[in-house]
């Protein structure tokens, strides 16, 4: 077939799925069968109209996972699960120059810049495909590249095993850097969260959640003899956090910006001269970081297994942005081109083999 079927940004608040031409395959490419396609903070913007680089008429998603269809130059076999690392960079400004393409000044992402992956198929380089081995669940696998940003946060902190961790906003990244942190040695992770389902998801995956009429401040302080967190991340990127992260913050800790803010926001400057605080921002990943979320990922050693999803079909696609607009019941809504792949046909599948044995 010369045509795939893909969701297409057509205005503000309104995503079509239509059937347009595969993806013309430039030499050496390879074409990649999706599986997953996860939508986050940048997606919404895009859809909503505040994106400033989107197009009408783009193809949006960049945390994808799929199956090799045509290898070009890749190396890999046909049918060999992937992720992506949707990064394009201009390989020539000083950060591409130093090995720092991931803050290339001209920084642009497959998905807003190049065709995504919600679609059927997507062509992509060579240098951005990641094989995943064949253990690893496809879905499971789409959460690569949001988990490659909290592996280098927490990279980027200079967090040392046995701190005390305060995590700010336990959406999909929160939860993540929670997760990997722990993971890597943190004494104890505390996450606060103003919605009461993703506190019971924290909880569940076995954080300390801050109380509702708690503050973090007063968490981490009753946990440190009055000191504060040694390290603390603002995934949340409210100004009302930014208010609240020196505070919660120990002398000479160390606050690590994680989410991205949209407006100039009000910052305690004065505590971080008196403390003597360090403060770091966080945009991406690198590479390495892409193949440490995969190991992670692999190796099951952050229970993702507790990390709720949502997965609709791609031609429910505009149903997706609304549920991951919400966020209501999941931490991170999946699209997928898979039949029989959605959350929706996998439970209908399953009460229709409930009625069937019933009838036996």
């Amino acid at each position: 077939m010369n045509t795939m079927h893909a969701a297409r940004w057509t205005a503000t608040d309104e995503v079509e799925v239509t059937e347009v031409p595969r993806p013309t395959v430039p030499q050496g490419w390879a074409l990649v069968k999706v599986a997953y396609n996860g939508i986050c903070g940048t997606d919404l913007s895009i859809v909503h109209g505040k994106h400033p680089r989107a197009v009408h008429g783009l193809i949006p998603g960049h945390e994808m996972s799929g199956w090799i269809e045509e290898p070009g130059d890749s190396g890999l076999a046909v049918g060999t699960l992937v992720v992506v690392e949707p990064l394009i960079s201009c390989g020539e400004c000083l950060s591409c120059r130093g090995g720092n393409a991931h803050v290339c000044s001209r920084l642009g992402l497959y998905g807003i810049d190049a065709p995504g992956a919600m679609a059927d198929l997507v062509a992509l380089p060579p240098h951005v495909l990641h094989a995943v081995p064949d253990s690893v669940d496809p879905r499971t696998a789409a959460l690569a590249e949001p988990l490659a940003v909290a592996v280098h946060a927490v990279a980027r902190s200079g967090m040392e095993a046995g701190d005390t961790v305060a995590v700010f906003g336990a959406g999909p990244i929160g939860v993540l850097v929670a997760l990997v942190a722990r993971h890597e040695g943190a004494g104890q992770v505390v996450i606060t969260e103003p919605s009461p389902w993703r506190r019971s998801v924290a909880h569940d995956l076995g954080l300390t959640v801050v109380p509702e009429d708690a503050t973090m401040t007063s968490v981490v302080a009753e946990l440190t003899g009055g000191e504060g967190a040694d390290t603390t991340f603002d995934s949340a990127a409210h100004p009302c956090v930014a208010a609240e992260v020196t505070a919660a913050t120990r002398v000479l800790g160390r606050i690590v910006v994680v989410g991205v803010y949209k407006q100039p926001t009000a910052l305690d400057l004065q505590a971080i001269c008196f403390k003597e605080q360090s403060m770091v921002g966080v945009r991406v990943y690198t590479t390495a970081d892409m193949t440490r979320a995969i190991e992670l990922i692999a190796s099951g050693a952050l229970g993702l297994e507790g990390f709720p999803t949502r997965a609709f079909a791609l031609a429910d696609s505009a149903a997706a942005f609304d549920a991951a607009t919400t966020g209501q019941d999941c931490l991170k809504v999946l699209v997928t081109p898979l039949p029989g792949a959605s959350d929706d046909a996998v439970a209908a599948a399953a009460a229709g083999a409930v009625i069937e044995e019933a009838a036996l």
